[in-house]
């Protein structure tokens, strides 16, 4: 595929092994979820796998820290244990995607699914052993993010072969909205579940669940390399020719620097203890730090549950730009806000918008690459949206510290609406994709 057909997003150049696409729906369920891509029985045991693992990832990431915190009393240590899953994350997603592009899609799936879930067996078993080795939660902890940044790649590059080309927006909101859901779901069941069995038979509960993904996994037809890709190893010659790639194909280049754009200078997280504790202290500072913590993905959730209303779109690129900035704007929004109720609302909507980036950006990754490329595509794809929201953590604490939390978090959504209408202005080929 040459540079000009990427840029202006002629859609994918295989063709699906699903059939042909469905007709639309009319009349009211057009504005619900579309929910067409579960039709198809392979997505959907791959979307069923996608369930167990959103929640269960989600009891693991409340059991680490509170274990860790349990052991040494010290939120450094948490957050040192935090660091210490990101690295081998970035590292292996990397390879992941080149591996992913080398070897059978559904083979690698079954292999780091079993490898998550034993990494789980093994957290229940030194939680139940009272080992209370920070340095053994902490290698467990990396292992278990090296078996995660080698199956994501391989699974998002999976759904373009599962679903035909105008339903990967659909089954983009259906994977996004249930990873949205995991992260509200997951930590309050956490919270319910660690006073009535305990916190070692909670790392229990996600080794079992993780069962299930490997039987789904395992019910997925073969996904072999393209003829092309049968020879090829997965190494750093693989790894470098996919940068090589996405800087060859600038609506991938774009849709990158789009999600850096709003995670890095908008996601004021960091800045959420500091306002509820000064900001929102009248309304109860627990209930405020709760309630801005769950308004993001809950917002996401509600997008998601609505994704007919734009999973059926076909410009692309022009969806990313407009959600990229009413991210941007709502972030100013919720800076500007006194009111924990107004916060909350700016934070929910967007989370909306941030379903919808979601959704095209994944959707333009994988319609404007070929499928010897995908891995790759997801693997990069990893990396940022793991990276981008740890390096706004450190701008936001930095201009909260400096300027104050309120003005850093409009002035990081002002950023964020001119940065991307200015990227928008000055490279029309994220303007003109469409499929």
């Amino acid at each position: 595929m040459d540079t000009s057909e990427s840029s202006t997003g002629t859609g994918p150049k295989d063709a699906p092994t699903v059939g042909e696409e469905r007709p639309p729906r009319r009349g009211w369920r057009r504005w619900a979820m579309d929910t067409r891509p579960l039709r198809i029985p392979a997505y959907r045991r791959l979307w069923s796998s996608t369930i167990v693992t959103a929640v269960g990832s989600q009891l693991t990431a409340v059991a680490v820290p509170k274990q860790i915190y349990d052991i040494t009393g010290s939120s450094a240590w948490v957050g040192a244990a935090s660091m210490a899953g990101l690295l081998p994350l970035i590292v292996f997603a990397l390879w992941g995607g080149a591996v992913a592009d080398s070897m059978d899609r559904r083979k690698l799936l079954l292999i780091t699914n079993c490898g998550i879930a034993v990494t789980s067996v093994l957290f229940w078993v030194q939680a139940a052993a009272g080992l209370d080795s920070v340095a053994a939660l902490m290698v467990l902890l990396a292992v278990q993010q090296a078996f995660w940044g080698l199956n994501a790649p391989a699974r998002n590059a999976s759904i373009a072969r599962l679903v035909p080309e105008g339903e990967l927006a659909a089954a983009n909101a259906l994977g996004s909205t249930v990873m949205q859901t995991g992260q509200v779901v997951g930590p309050l069941l956490a919270g319910v579940l660690i006073p009535v069995i305990g916190l070692p038979e909670l790392y229990l509960v996600d080794a079992l669940a993780l069962c299930v993904t490997v039987w789904a996994v395992y019910r997925l037809p073969a996904l072999p390399p393209r003829d092309s890709a049968t020879k090829r190893r997965a190494g750093v010659r693989e790894i470098a020719a996919g940068f090589r790639y996405i800087s060859a194909h600038k609506v991938l280049l774009l849709s990158f620097l789009a999600d850096i754009i709003a995670m890095v200078f908008g996601m004021p997280r960091a800045l959420f203890p500091q306002l509820a504790a000064e900001t929102y202290a009248p309304y109860g500072e627990g209930l405020a730090l709760g309630l801005l913590f769950a308004a993001i993905p809950i917002g996401a959730v509600v997008g998601g549950l609505f994704s007919g209303t734009f999973s059926r779109a076909r410009r692309h690129g022009w969806m990313v730009i407009g959600a990229v900035i009413a991210w941007g704007a709502a972030i100013a929004g919720f800076g500007l806000s006194r009111s924990l109720w107004f916060a909350v609302v700016f934070l929910a909507v967007a989370g909306v918008a941030d379903m919808v980036s979601m959704v095209f950006r994944g959707a333009i990754l994988l319609s404007a690459a070929t499928d010897e490329m995908r891995g790759r595509m997801q693997g990069v794809f990893t990396v940022v949206v793991a990276g981008g929201p740890r390096l706004a953590d450190v701008l936001h604490g930095a201009a909260g510290s400096a300027f104050g939390p309120r003005a850093a978090v409009v002035g990081g959504g002002l950023l964020v609406v001119v940065a991307m209408a200015g990227l928008a202005l000055a490279t029309p080929a994220l303007r003109r994709y469409r499929i």
